[in-house]
């Protein structure tokens, strides 16, 4: 039996609900038509590219596949062939669009068999694939991802070079029936000027120069349809953060927000929301390459949250995206597992020191006490306010400083980065100032270092950023984490979240008298990625504060998913940029913030 709690499950929910909140399930259907078209698009491309294809042992297998063969009907194979590659990925992820597309060009390959061929065998097969979409129709239900009109000059772009690519293989192919010894050169002027329709200066024997003519007209009316119709279909924005969401989740991080570190994150405006019935639980996320990204726990009562995730993994569902959890805490883990079915991978640990056990004191704490001795006898001076209660002026100082000091082209941060510094509704955040009285002739004053702190709850708080003047002396994120908590206790703050330190207890265990070899090899492999990622610099970065450790874990359906979660996850935290060239970027105000913010003297947050 469920129990009901003002609209939303409880804890104990029915096994075919569980089977439900699991979310979209692989379909042996649309994964074998899916992979059915990449079959036969690969082949009818090689069919029609490579004559030498045709009088081959897997001429015999070409001939029940779409397309002709024939010399006038190679660029029906060749477009029939690209059409299905590109319409595969679609299929397997039940997109609606894809299947549209698929059941209109199935027949058409179908009529094309049987005109130029009288290929009964092939017309059998197209028409078999079509009656299998059609037959399982209700599978390809998903609605389509977020996406704006630069999709149209990206697809002109990449499906432009393989075309190019493509058409100096299909001018190359034919030796025996080249006429003269045309050089790389005219090749490619040849090809250039066949996507446009145009005869090239490379000429051929026989019935050859209109095979070539006919492919390559083929690839460049291809890449035109393709880009014209993604340029003029509707578009499908990003979903952000409205007004009415910003002020609802304000709302249950009042009442519940001291439970989860990461709450006030949750209030990224590129972040979409989904709320459960009774809207006393929600779940943010951003959806990445086809993955539905969440960011730690659910926001609000516990008893609220089934009806949240459920509602998240509706959504999954609905669009094929594949549902994830980044950094969600040990109960949130177990929350998500227990409903959904999906599977919690622990991550690495959040470092969180309680102010009022910290102390500069003791031998553990010499190499920071050395540190920060140090750089205030060069004459460095720390504030740590509230944004509330700074200056107009300083904060647009402080702002511009952030910005200019960031480490990387592109901002960084999803989980645990708010993406803005001094905004209105953001009063309750704290920032930690470093200043060097008498230097004041840069572009930003004396100004040398920042930290950015958000909200826990009411008796805590989070680092949201690190940035410092690469010009200033070495440790001033020391400087500025000590001084932020000898001031917490003067603010109400009793407890502070730190850096996130990825696979920590694997660094910890693996240099550890009596590790095994598996734990030595991994945590060997860690140490090396850290040239990149800065996994242990982080790690030992926290450890310096003697900071008790709370575990993260990422959240998801099956081990087959985990590599399209990280690459998603690494696009989101900022790590890989897949957008477009700069010059083509839509115009829009870059925030100021930073997730990840990196070992002691570059930003990070988390990995």
């Amino acid at each position: 039996m469920s129990v009901t709690v003002d609209g939303d499950k409880s804890v104990s929910v029915p096994q075919r609900m569980r089977r439900l909140l699991r979310g979209p399930r692989p379909e042996s259907v649309p994964v074998v038509v899916g992979t059915a078209c990449t079959v036969v698009g690969l082949i009818d491309v090689a069919a029609g590219v490579f004559p030498r294809f045709r009088h081959s042992r897997m001429h015999t297998l070409a001939e029940v596949l779409p397309g002709a063969l024939g010399p006038f009907a190679a660029a029906l194979s060749l477009s029939a062939g690209m059409l299905l590659l590109l319409l595969a990925h679609g299929l397997k992820r039940h997109k609606r669009r894809a299947w549209r597309a698929a059941v209109v060009l199935l027949p058409a390959g179908a009529a094309a068999q049987f005109a130029y061929r009288h290929s009964v065998v092939g017309v059998l097969v197209s028409l078999t694939l079509c009656y299998l979409l059609v037959r399982h129709r209700d599978q390809f239900r998903a609605l389509p991802d977020p996406r704006s009109r630069w999709r149209a000059l990206a697809n002109f772009v990449l499906l432009g070079a393989g075309s190019l690519a493509l058409g100096l293989v299909i001018v190359s192919v034919h030796p025996g029936r080249v006429v003269g010894d045309p050089s790389i050169a005219d090749r490619l002027q040849h090809v250039l000027y066949g996507l446009f329709g145009v005869e090239g200066p490379v000429d051929y024997a026989g019935r050859t120069s209109w095979t070539v003519a006919y492919s390559l007209g083929a690839l460049g009316l291809l890449t035109a349809v393709t880009t014209i119709y993604l340029a003029f279909r509707a578009e499908h924005p990003a979903a952000r953060l409205t007004e009415d969401d910003e002020s609802r989740l304000r709302a249950l991080l009042e009442t519940h927000g001291g439970r989860d570190s990461l709450g006030h994150f949750a209030l990224r405006r590129d972040k979409a929301v989904v709320f459960s019935p009774s809207g006393k639980a929600a779940v943010c996320y951003r959806v990445v390459s086809g993955v539905m990204l969440a960011g730690g726990d659910p926001i609000g009562d516990v008893e609220a949250w089934p009806g949240a995730i459920e509602r998240f993994m509706d959504e999954a569902k609905a669009h094929s995206w594949t549902p994830a959890v980044m950094g969600c805490s040990e109960r949130g883990g177990e929350v998500w597992t227990r409903e959904t079915g999906l599977t919690a991978l622990e991550l690495g640990d959040e470092a969180v020191v309680d102010v009022a056990d910290f102390s500069l004191a003791g031998r553990a704490m010499r190499n920071v006490r050395q540190m920060v001795g140090r750089i205030e006898r060069n004459g460095y001076e720390t504030r740590v306010r509230r944004a509330r209660d700074i200056g107009a002026t300083e904060l647009e100082r402080i702002r511009r400083a952030a910005a200019d000091w960031r480490g990387t082209d592109t901002e960084r941060g999803f989980s645990m980065a708010l993406g803005r510094i001094g905004d209105p509704a953001d009063g309750d955040c704290v920032i930690a100032t470093a200043h060097l009285p008498g230097s004041g002739d840069g572009p930003h004053g004396d100004l040398k270092a920042v930290l950015h702190f958000v909200p826990w709850g009411r008796d805590g708080m989070s680092l949201e950023l690190m940035r410092r003047d690469r010009s200033a002396d070495p440790g001033m994120n020391e400087l500025l984490i000590v001084a932020s908590l000898q001031a917490a206790g003067k603010l109400g703050i009793a407890r502070v979240s730190l850096n996130f330190a990825m696979f920590r207890s694997a660094l910890a265990r693996g240099e550890r008298l009596g590790a095994g070899p598996v734990l030595r090899c991994w945590r060997g492999l860690l140490i090396f990625l850290s040239r990149w990622f800065q996994i242990e610099s982080l790690y030992k970065f926290n450890a310096k504060f003697r900071p008790r450790w709370e575990p993260r874990f990422v959240v998801f359906r099956t081990s087959r998913d985990l590599p399209r979660i990280g690459i998603a996850a690494m696009q989101a935290e900022g790590f890989v940029n897949l957008s477009l060239p700069r010059p083509f970027r839509s115009r829009s105000p870059r925030p100021c913030g930073h997730t990840l913010r990196s070992a002691p003297e570059h930003e990070v947050r988390a990995a």
